[in-house]
């Protein structure tokens, strides 16, 4: 039985994961680790901890004994918030609560991230992104999932205008996205989700990179 421990569980990617963790049937145990409970979430296996993701002291007696750790944390509006709190947030706390798994010997983790996550890319989020995900690649897990999803479709608009007209348009430019342009296919929320929660309980290689072709290839299994 797969034992998993999680963060970001909350966001609308993170509780679409645990809903399918749940509901796959091989999961032993399952930790969620945040600010607040996630709710609707009763299971004799789930256990849900209040702790300060950036100190990883009031979680780190939490995660030995774990196989998996996902990450689905990050910062919904990175326009809403300083360079500062972001990188803070969608990196530092990652890496911390990474490097806190890694010590704790959990073999297999997970990240949402983005696609075109690049250390070298001229776009701050971008850059910021491929730097954390060289910060994983350096912990030397011996399983790293990193999962690059373009758009992600949601049931309602969590945010402004301009995603509520993203939401709309983009579905509809899914089928001209051809070729080396797949990448950027839009995945609906639960596709998403359903594709982290396999991918952690099926074997694969020492690293990964899944883009929309591998999640939605995930999604249907």
């Amino acid at each position: 039985m797969l034992s998993v421990v999680m963060i970001g569980a909350t966001g609308a990617v993170g509780n679409r994961v645990v809903a399918n963790l749940m509901g796959l049937g091989n999961v032993g145990r399952l930790t969620l680790l945040g600010r607040r409970p996630v709710e609707g979430v009763s299971a004799d296996f789930v256990q849900q901890h209040s702790v300060d993701l950036s100190d990883s002291s009031s979680y780190r007696s939490l995660l030995p004994g774990h196989g998996v750790a996902i990450c689905a944390l990050g910062v919904g509006q990175p326009s809403k918030v300083s360079r500062e709190e972001f990188v803070k947030v969608d990196k530092v706390t990652v890496l911390e609560f990474a490097s806190a798994s890694k010590a704790a010997g959990i073999e297999h983790f997970q990240l949402l991230s983005s696609v075109d996550a690049n250390s070298k890319s001229k776009s701050f989020y971008l850059r910021t992104k491929g730097e954390l995900e060289d910060g994983l690649q350096a912990l030397a897990f011996k399983r790293l999932s990193l999962f690059h999803p373009s758009m992600i479709f949601t049931p309602h608009n969590r945010y402004v205008l301009s995603q509520g007209l993203m939401l709309k348009v983009w579905p509809h430019l899914n089928f001209v996205l051809a070729g080396s342009l797949r990448k950027y296919r839009g995945i609906e929320v639960e596709s998403l989700g359903r594709a982290i929660a396999v991918n952690a309980m099926k074997p694969g290689p020492v690293f990964e990179v899944l883009s929309w072709d591998e999640i939605t290839a995930l999604s249907k299994m």
